[in-house]
């Protein structure tokens, strides 16, 4: 029901899309228009109004058909609610698989420390190796 309305609903847009482009410019605006067309007679100006009247009718009632239909849908709203209950919680996310770099203050998971310079300075960390899970930080 809601497909053939949407249908309808489109139908009756470019309907009026084309009357109102059709329609004589009576304002002057930009200077453009006003000219003497294949469509100037008065008569045909009251028919595309009459037309044009009834084709934005037809657009509000549809458009409103189509709210309610939306709003007293039985399908779920949120995409949520779609997923199965199996596959919830399970913890195996995008998010998850990323991994993530340790807090500041901590020591690196691997254990590795930075090895004592015989100067008493302390020597640069050598780079840990690299763990397939972590983020690039760019460092």
């Amino acid at each position: 029901m809601q497909t053939v309305l949407i249908v309808i609903h489109l139908m009756i847009v470019l309907a009026l899309v084309g009357v109102v482009l059709i329609q004589r410019s009576e304002g002057g605006g930009l200077g453009i228009g006003g000219g003497s067309g294949f469509m100037s007679a008065r008569g045909t100006a009251n028919a595309l109004t009459r037309t044009t009247a009834i084709l934005a009718t037809l657009f509000f009632i549809t458009s409103l058909a189509l709210g309610i239909l939306a709003r007293y849908d039985s399908r779920p709203t949120d995409i949520l609610n779609r997923i199965p209950a199996s596959q919830q919680g399970s913890g195996n996310g995008i998010l998850d698989s990323l991994g993530g770099a340790a807090p500041a203050g901590q020591a690196p998971a691997n254990g590795a420390a930075a090895p004592a310079a015989g100067n008493g300075a302390a020597a640069p960390a050598a780079p840990a190796p690299a763990d397939p899970k972590a983020v690039p930080t760019g460092q």
